[in-house]
């Protein structure tokens, strides 16, 4: 069982206007920040954007991505505007995913950094 996922970021100003809009959209709240990291949930931390320990820039995944599972298509789609509108990437734009699942609803975003994230729902609504 997964506790909590992190990311690497570049500049947590950006991070947090990009994170506290998108995830806040889908019921994640900021639990905790500082001039490092950010850390979202509900009632303990579920994912955090980090700079790297190491000090050195920040690197993306490729092929990694973080999906957030909401209730409903509608937050899929107001996760994908609310992204893009605050500086994300469009990598998949709201719709079915019958190769995943025939109510594989999901929408794919690249944040100010490269990580990609998706916004998913298995709901018929």
């Amino acid at each position: 069982m997964i506790d909590h996922v992190s990311v690497g970021i570049s500049d947590i100003a950006r991070a947090r206007a990009f994170y506290d809009s998108v995830l806040g959209c889908i019921g994640l709240r900021l639990l905790k920040s500082d001039e490092h990291s950010a850390d979202y949930g509900v009632a303990s931390i579920l994912f955090s954007v980090e700079t790297p320990l190491d000090g050195r820039p920040a690197t993306r995944g490729n092929g990694m991505h973080v999906a957030f599972a909401v209730g409903r298509r509608e937050l899929v789609e107001t996760f994908h505007r609310i992204a893009l509108a605050h500086g994300g990437h469009d990598a998949g734009a709201p719709g079915l995913r019958p190769e995943y699942d025939a109510h594989y609803f999901g929408a794919f975003v690249f944040d100010p950094d490269g990580n990609k994230i998706e916004a998913v729902t298995r709901s018929s609504q």
